[in-house]
């Protein structure tokens, strides 16, 4: 048994909150500047290029890469041979805190979801998962919220044919439009529960851009590359003024699910998205 103390998490996650914020993943990175190329609308090619620019300076500078620095969420595989002392809860908490308050990062947190009003601290979205093994995997996503804001999920019946599920999937891209800060990468999840599928999507977008996930027989990177394309003919290019970069990856996670229901969620992340993860 390896014992891990809560207070090395604690100042894991804080690293973490900073890198995210200010350090864009390089898979990201890479695909905005193979979209740059590809592009041939020039207003669209100038939206790419002051992206790409943004990303450097905020590394090169140490600032945050948008203002909008998200609701932090924390996803923790906690290996079943590792002993942590201490509060993991709290450490979490607190490492976000001293994160965000080191890089001076914006605190978007309301206390209260219905009466609002600022909370005193950052507080985080914990998501744990039981893994084998000796080690804590820690990965923070700063999720912003003009893009959390374009979640879809819905209940197929389990007859549902994949076309159906491809047009809800398409048409959730096309109602966010302009507003989420597109060029997009696109997480979706399909089957567990309801609220299982929207983990998975959310999940989706921590797996590297063209990053094939395991599925039987292949189908999902198939329909990974299909709706990709389906997306970025829309036509709402970089910002929604137009240009075949809409989408720079779509990412789908499946899950076993009922054989009544087939559960389906789409979690849009804006042009900056941000992860950072570390193994302890």
């Amino acid at each position: 048994m390896r014992v891990v103390t809560a207070n090395k998490i604690k100042f894991a996650v804080a690293e973490l909150c900073v890198r995210a914020n200010l350090d864009l993943r390089r898979d990201v990175l890479l695909a905005l500047k193979r979209a740059l190329k590809a592009e041939n609308n020039q207003k669209a090619k100038r939206i790419i290029e002051a992206i790409i620019k943004n990303a450097r300076i905020a590394r090169q500078e140490r600032l945050a890469i948008c203002q909008d620095t998200g609701m932090p969420v924390v996803f923790l595989e906690v290996g079943q041979d590792v002993m942590i002392v201490g509060s993991l809860k709290d450490a979490v908490n607190r490492g976000v805190e001293i994160g965000y308050k080191a890089a001076s990062l914006r605190n978007s947190i309301v206390h209260d979801p219905l009466r609002r009003g600022k909370s005193g601290y950052v507080l985080a979205v914990i998501h744990v998962d039981i893994v084998g093994g000796n080690k804590v995997r820690i990965t923070v996503l700063p999720k912003g919220f003009g893009c959390e804001n374009k979640s879809q999920n819905k209940m197929f019946l389990p007859t549902a044919n994949p076309e159906e599920i491809k047009k809800f999937i398409v048409d959730a891209v096309k109602l966010a439009g302009p507003d989420a800060c597109p060029p997009y990468v696109v997480g979706v999840g399909i089957g567990g529960t309801a609220d299982y599928a929207s983990l998975l999507a959310k999940k989706a977008l921590l797996r590297k851009i063209r990053q094939k996930g395991l599925s039987p027989k292949g189908t999902v990177p198939e329909l990974e590359q299909e709706l990709l394309k389906e997306i970025n003919k829309l036509n709402i290019g970089p910002m929604g003024l137009g240009g075949k970069s809409t989408c720079l990856g779509v990412n789908i996670e499946t899950y076993p699910t009922h054989i009544a229901g087939l559960p389906v969620a789409v979690n849009i992340s804006c042009h900056a998205l941000r992860s950072a993860s570390v193994t302890i």
